[in-house]
């Protein structure tokens, strides 16, 4: 397993590597690099680094209070099966500013098995899965 580090400065985020590999992705394609600054602008955004290297992502778009959706949340080709991208959900539930957040939703079409690992359960529709928690205020 990779030694990695977590943050949450956006500073650091490598836009160039992230906006590609979201291009690339089966949920991003057809995304513009404009479209992605918006919305990491407007997202609390997290990354994943070894050496200094950006190696995951991950965004929750957030009121910060009671509801947020996890996107974006992805891996480089060569980190993946190492728990990076476990750590960048756990880190974006765990962020303080979403302490009180009690509804936690995400799509996927493949990563089930990952969210299962962290409570999240599928709706009715088998794609859409979400996690609400009791948290206190």
């Amino acid at each position: 397993m990779a030694n990695f580090e977590i943050s949450f400065d956006l500073s650091q985020i490598d836009f160039r590597a992230t906006s590609d590999i979201l291009k690339e992705s089966y949920w991003g394609s057809g995304r513009s690099d404009e479209l992605h600054r918006r919305a990491f602008a407007n997202s609390l955004c997290v990354g994943a680094y070894v050496g200094g290297n950006q190696v995951g992502f991950g965004r929750a778009i957030t009121d910060r209070t009671v509801f947020a959706y996890l996107a974006d949340i992805i891996v480089w080709p060569g980190y993946r099966g190492q728990g990076i991208g476990i750590r960048l959900v756990q880190a974006l539930i765990g962020h303080p500013d979403c302490k009180t957040v009690t509804h936690w939703s995400l799509s996927t079409n493949d990563a089930h098995a990952v969210y299962e690992k962290l409570g999240f359960r599928p709706s009715t529709d088998g794609r859409y899965m979400r996690l609400d928690r009791v948290v206190a205020t």
